[in-house]
């Protein structure tokens, strides 16, 4: 502000935008090129959304690029499941895109990702059914306008989908208000004696894990309510790399930080790395190693490698190098500093030490963890 005058300026872009945001272009592409039929209240048709999801090129040139990489059959199911009026969990270890493909698909099917219910030890009731404005209440008693409708209420009357995230992390007794969401399709108000009926195209896409500590064993009653589909970890180390390139790319460039090519050689250590750790055993077949406490996920990797480009960024000549990445990948191997220091160490010595080509990877992860 200068001599009283109040300057305008543009919002400032989010760190990271919501995936129809994000991807609006291929959306927009997709929905203009899809004569497919669409089930009611979808943006896109089956089809269409899983194309999305897997990657392709369409009829007049445009490229759509994968968000998820994996078995082609694993996204089919999740969106016929979306098609039905059953309730989609996506299920797998910690850092197998549970959440990221949760998104994807409420923004390809609805073109909104943001009906959310974070799911937490603390989640309470009211998060999965509704509220209330106190101040409302107490000045006109239980009424509509009072009431503060949950993501879950809001999709039931728009007719989108809702998505639960960390779906095994709510207590017991919170996660079963889902059961008579999910198979009468109403949500009861008794306090106004109404209820809110489900309108086509509203459904669910929920998340879990069963690796992590704090989790909540779903109820048999609640498990039938959904269709499961398990995401694995990637299949080969091709795969693997393939997915921690794209996504430290999108994530690199909102960041302003080097082009992936420059650390592609440091990307692939840091797969194999993780993938031998993970599997206890080398890539080759040879070598038996042991395993650390923690998962060593994708998702872990990409942080990694997104930490060591902003490290050669910032305080290097840009190239991504193993002095940057070690530290990441020492503080991702040893969470136990007791047990798990003794593995790494192991695995230096007799794997990392030996391998051809990897003396300055060997060399940094030494001075990392003196």
């Amino acid at each position: 502000m200068r001599g009283g005058n109040v300057t305008a300026t543009s919002a400032p872009a989010a760190l990271r935008p919501h995936a129809e945001e994000a991807f609006a272009e291929e959306l927009g592409a997709l929905a203009a090129a899809d004569d497919r039929p669409r089930p009611q209240r979808w943006r896109l048709s089956p089809w269409a959304v899983a194309t999305y999801l897997l990657g392709g090129t369409l009829p007049d040139g445009t490229v759509i690029s994968p968000k998820y990489v994996g078995p082609r059959r694993i996204v089919e199911v999740a969106v016929a499941t979306l098609a039905t009026d059953r309730a989609l969990l996506l299920l797998g270890v910690p850092g197998t895109a549970k959440t990221w493909v949760s998104e994807h698909l409420a923004a390809a099917v609805s073109g909104d990702s943001t009906l959310l219910v974070q799911g937490t030890a603390g989640t309470a009731e009211e998060a999965v059914r509704y509220g209330w404005n106190y101040a409302r209440l107490l000045a006109e008693g239980p009424s509509r306008g009072a009431l503060v409708p949950s993501p879950v209420m809001r999709a039931m009357s728009g007719g989108a989908v809702a998505r639960v995230e960390e779906l095994t992390r709510m207590p017991a007794d919170v996660q079963d208000t889902l059961i008579t969401i999910l198979s009468e399709k109403t949500l009861p108000i008794p306090e106004l004696g109404e209820e809110v009926q489900a309108v086509r195209g509203f459904n669910l896409i929920a998340t879990a894990n069963d690796r992590d500590r704090g989790v909540n064993e779903l109820s048999s009653a609640l498990r039938r309510r959904f269709n499961t589909v398990v995401l694995p970890l990637p299949g080969t180390p091709e795969e693997e790399v393939d997915i921690v390139a794209r996504r430290v790319e999108q994530i690199g460039r909102s960041l302003d930080l080097p082009a992936v090519p420059d650390g592609a050689d440091e990307i692939r250590r840091v797969v194999t790395v993780f993938r031998e750790l993970r599997d206890g055993v080398t890539l080759d077949g040879r070598t038996r190693v042991k395993s650390p406490s923690g998962t060593l996920s994708t998702a872990e990797a990409i942080s990694v490698v997104t930490g060591g480009l902003a490290l050669a960024a910032h305080f290097g000549d840009g190239v991504l190098r193993a002095d940057d990445v070690a530290a990441g990948v020492l503080g991702a191997v040893v969470r136990d500093p007791a047990a798990d220091r003794v593995v790494w160490r192991e695995y230096l010595e007799a794997v990392v030490r030996e391998r051809e080509g990897w003396k300055d990877f060997y060399r940094a992860c030494r001075e990392a963890g003196a």
